[in-house]
């Protein structure tokens, strides 16, 4: 199935998309992330066809998300970039929305803590610049270049 092309969109989000809006590829960099950093491991945890990973780990590698690298057993494997790392903070969203909203119907199946202090990591939250807490309904988006109007709750 093609999919429409975000490149032109004059939008972060959309560019972001763009590169990792895929289905299989926060999945590779969650499984990256996880320490699952082998091509072969990466495959048998996700279940994905070879043809299709080996597509996904080139475009990830080119956008510098991901890195080839030797291993602790000097054989090759991926690694997160800082770029890959900053990919975070949507992984944890998009888990804990999907906990909220898309429950697995056998129960929690992850939940992520503090590596420090072992604490669970409490719901992403959304600060001003000036480190203000804003609710969502204190959130929209002003209108800039390529934008024809305010979106506005």
């Amino acid at each position: 199935m093609k999919h429409t092309s975000f490149k032109d969109m004059n939008c972060s989000l959309a560019q972001s998309l763009e590169i990792v809006g895929e289905r299989w590829s926060l999945l590779i960099i969650r499984d990256v992330a996880f320490g699952i950093r082998r091509f072969d491991d990466i495959q048998k945890n996700l279940g994905i066809a070879r043809n299709i990973l080996t597509q996904r780990l080139t475009r990830l590698t080119t956008e510098g998300i991901l890195v080839k690298a030797p291993g602790k057993t000097g054989r090759m494997a991926y690694q997160l970039t800082d770029k890959g790392w900053d990919l975070q903070p949507l992984l944890l969203s998009l888990f804990q929305w999907g906990e909220k909203y898309q429950p697995h119907p056998d129960g929690e199946r992850m939940g992520f803590v503090d590596r420090i202090s072992g604490n669970a990591i409490q719901p992403l939250a959304v600060r001003s610049s000036d480190g203000r807490l804003l609710k969502p309904e204190d959130v929209w988006a002003k209108r800039g270049p390529g934008f024809n109007k305010e979106y506005v709750r």
